[in-house]
């Protein structure tokens, strides 16, 4: 399955939408992500794909990215945020809250590892504007996790939705047919319905791990326009 990192290149600033998997998962991923992890996921991540040396590729410097825009805190989504040093994170705030939950963070993935790294942090509740002119739009998606975010973008030829694990495969917003572990299900249905209404109004859906879905998206250096 694939794991997608996007960069966002505002006139303002720089932004990231998840940063992967963390470069240890390369080696140790046992290590890293624990056994119970491993023998859920097996790992195909070679050097090279790391979101640092993906940035460098396009010649972007990861010590000047200035935000990192988490989906979630699961491993997949949070890894590479250690990369990424000077960057501003934002987050739901309920899901900065659940990390501090032992009957959730644990059971639910978790690694603070993964997030509590030091960087500034910008907590936000519902909606939230990124760059203040409607561009870029922490959208709410609970359900997968209990804070979980999805990212809407209005570009100059249409309106894109980074739905992130609020939507792992086109068949889970078409058929309503959610993964095997989920945070709260009723809520990730209702966030379902949320996507399908926006989709309706013309936006595309960039769904979270949809391996036919991204065999279509272009990569790296090519940009996304529409």
């Amino acid at each position: 399955m694939p794991i997608p990192v996007f960069l966002i290149e505002h006139p303002k600033r720089r932004a990231l939408f998840d940063t992967g998997l963390h470069p240890d998962c390369q080696h140790d991923p046992v290590g890293r992500l624990g056994e119970r992890m491993t023998k859920l996921f097996k790992i195909g991540f070679r050097p090279g794909e790391e979101v640092s040396a993906r940035l460098e590729a396009i010649d972007r410097d990861p010590k000047r990215i200035d935000l990192i825009i988490n989906s979630h805190f699961h491993f997949d989504h949070c890894g590479g945020n250690e990369l990424i040093p000077n960057a501003t994170m934002i987050v739901q705030r309920r899901e900065w809250d659940a990390r501090a939950a032992p009957d959730i963070a644990g059971p639910h993935g978790f690694n603070p590892r993964d997030f509590e790294l030091g960087h500034k942090l910008r907590l936000v509740d519902g909606e939230h504007d990124v760059f203040g002119d409607g561009s870029v739009i922490c959208l709410p998606t609970h359900g997968h996790t209990p804070g979980h975010q999805s990212l809407r973008l209005r570009l100059d030829g249409g309106e894109v939705l980074l739905a992130a694990d609020a939507c792992y495969f086109c068949e889970t917003l078409r058929q309503r047919r959610l993964p095997r572990y989920v945070y709260d299900r009723e809520a990730m249905l209702a966030s379902l319905d949320r996507l399908d209404t926006i989709e309706k109004t013309g936006a595309r859906i960039f769904f979270g791990h949809d391996p036919e879905f991204w065999r279509s998206v272009p990569q790296a250096p090519a940009r996304i326009r529409i």
